[in-house]
């Protein structure tokens, strides 16, 4: 779980560094598409750099919910009565409460994300366009229900990392009680300026910022 977390969250990082290239304008963010097709060429062929990133993150995710499927089933079979009082269960916050339904959400969305960026299935300018123009068109104010939708999306992404993340530090032994706060700080701060790093793009297409 943590590890394949950690895969994740990397991925998350480089991939919101890759979005914020859009302020830097339409010839920037094209070139930076471009070049994840054509990373590691002419050393091996076109998109397998891209490819093998793809292959690497569809296991992480398959893994991560597996080991998540896994540990809440183990969890109720070692405690089949429910606790007496949400103070007396070591999951803390409103976090931990929502991880379930938090990650199915998630999980449409990276759906939907894909659908609408990587497919050009349900993107308003389909395939014939370039990708600055594609996330234009995507956050046009006209089309406000889907830049909601996709802050909404974030912000439980932002939440869901923000519980893994001190979760994982957890699990990986790296938590004491002299470290505690500021592992707990850590994992916030890094929810936060993952989550207002993606969140910045369709606010800012949105609101006539960029475009």
């Amino acid at each position: 779980m943590a590890v394949t977390g950690g895969i994740l969250v990397l991925f998350l990082v480089a991939h919101m560094v890759g979005n914020l290239k859009i302020f830097l304008g339409a010839g920037d963010f094209n070139h930076y598409a471009e070049w994840l097709r054509t990373a590691g060429e002419p050393a091996v062929p076109h998109r397998t750099v891209l490819t093998l990133t793809e292959v690497v993150l569809t296991l992480a995710v398959l893994l991560h919910i597996w080991s998540a499927t896994s540990l809440a089933l183990r969890a109720r079979a070692a405690r089949p009565v429910k606790y007496e009082s949400r103070k007396k269960s070591h999951a803390r916050g409103y976090a931990t409460h929502t991880m379930r339904y938090g990650g199915v959400i998630i999980a449409l969305f990276i759906i939907w994300h894909l659908l609408d960026l990587t497919f050009y299935a349900v993107n308003p300018l389909g395939s014939s366009a370039t990708p600055y123009d594609r996330v234009i068109a995507d956050f046009a104010p006209d089309r406000w229900y889907i830049t909601v939708w996709y802050v909404v999306a974030v912000l439980l992404v932002g939440l869901h990392l923000w519980h893994g993340a001190w979760s994982a530090f957890n699990s990986l032994g790296w938590r004491t009680k002299r470290n505690d706060g500021f592992l707990r700080g850590l994992a916030a701060v890094l929810a936060v300026v993952i989550a207002g790093g993606f969140v910045a793009v369709p606010i800012a297409v949105t609101f006539g910022w960029v475009g």
